[in-house]
């Protein structure tokens, strides 16, 4: 009796990168040499961005320019299931760094196969990298003209090979609209969390920061190196001042009770505070302010002189004043943006 073979299935139709359901489409664009922690900021803080009802608000991939395995800089490689294609529907491409040259690092330009995987993004997709990531948005063009930043260890031959970006060596992050650019690997934490809370307010940011454990908000004009990040021993920090201040935002906080709080002078507490969190004492307390009305304007009804009032700007006008100047809206227009998402 001959016996036959069972037919082979089918071969798998390839179905669509992206789910389509509806939410924000965020592509992760790898090379070789990757470094896997910065493949994990956008998954873990844009992955796990919840609406009110608790639905994802990211549909997030990992792509490459040939699906298969891609070398990282540790001892394991990562297997990438999508190929260029991913590009071509995303909302948001994110470019971490890698630790292998290539011609952006090397020569100031893409590869041909880089040139055509850039080629696939639509008009008004929003780019953003980590680290050196920088490189490959430079050598795409994106930030001719612009004000960008990388790792600081990078600044100098970042600028070398593209003389026409502007680049900004001492921030975490920067935002220029349709590109954001960020500095070494914490950095693209913040950079994450900051496109969260663009996009979907403080609220939902926060919520990403506390289960992450996180601080839910670093500026991203902050020093990206802090002289002493962690104190030495027997020397005074501000540790404690800066506690009190957020517990006191609601009324006037002078530079005086701040340097008292921890019994030094004006000018040894404003050199201390500096070393320790890379901005002045007076901007820090302005971002502080900032961010608590945020979260009333998010999550309560207060009126804006109320909200002035209790953030600690006093006057509505001065807390509308700020508020542009920080944000480019006024705190209606703010209130009104993410009162409409929560609804959605």
């Amino acid at each position: 009796m001959t016996s036959v073979a069972p037919a082979a299935p089918p071969a798998p139709v390839p179905g669509p990168v992206f789910r389509h359901s509806g939410r924000h489409r965020v592509a992760v664009f790898v090379r070789h040499g990757l470094l896997p922690i910065e493949l994990g900021i956008p998954h873990r803080i844009m992955g796990r961005a919840l609406s009110a009802e608790g639905e994802p608000l990211y549909e997030v991939v990992t792509c490459a320019l040939e699906p298969g395995p891609v070398r990282t800089d540790a001892d394991f490689a990562i297997t990438v299931e999508h190929g260029p294609e991913a590009l071509a529907e995303a909302d948001t491409v994110i470019v971490p760094a890698a630790h292998e040259n290539d011609a952006p690092h090397t020569e100031g330009r893409l590869t041909p196969a880089q040139e055509a995987a850039f080629a696939l993004l639509r008009p008004g997709t929003r780019t953003a990298s980590i680290c050196t990531g920088a490189f490959v948005l430079a050598a795409a063009g994106l930030l001719d003209g612009r004000r960008a930043t990388t790792h600081w260890r990078a600044c100098d031959h970042f600028q070398r090979l593209y003389p026409a970006v502007r680049v900004d060596p001492d921030v975490l992050y920067v935002d220029e609209g349709d590109v954001l650019t960020s500095a070494g690997v914490a950095s693209g934490i913040d950079l994450c969390l900051h496109m969260v809370r663009t996009d979907h307010g403080a609220a939902v940011a926060n919520d990403v920061a506390r289960r992450t454990v996180v601080p839910p908000h670093r500026d991203g004009g902050q020093a990206q190196f802090v002289r002493r990040p962690v104190p030495e021993p027997r020397i005074h920090t501000t540790g404690a001042a800066r506690e009190w201040a957020l517990r006191h935002l609601h009324r006037p906080v002078t530079l005086r009770e701040l340097a008292e709080k921890e019994a030094m002078s004006v000018r040894t507490f404003t050199r201390r505070f500096r070393e320790e969190v890379g901005m002045s004492p007076l901007r820090w307390l302005t971002r502080q302010r900032i961010e608590r009305a945020r979260h009333l304007l998010e999550s309560g009804d207060l009126p804006v002189d109320r909200i002035a009032e209790q953030a600690g700007f006093g006057t509505a006008a001065s807390l509308r004043r700020h508020f542009q100047e920080a944000l480019g809206v006024s705190p209606s227009a703010y209130r009104r943006t993410f009162r409409a998402g929560a609804r959605r």
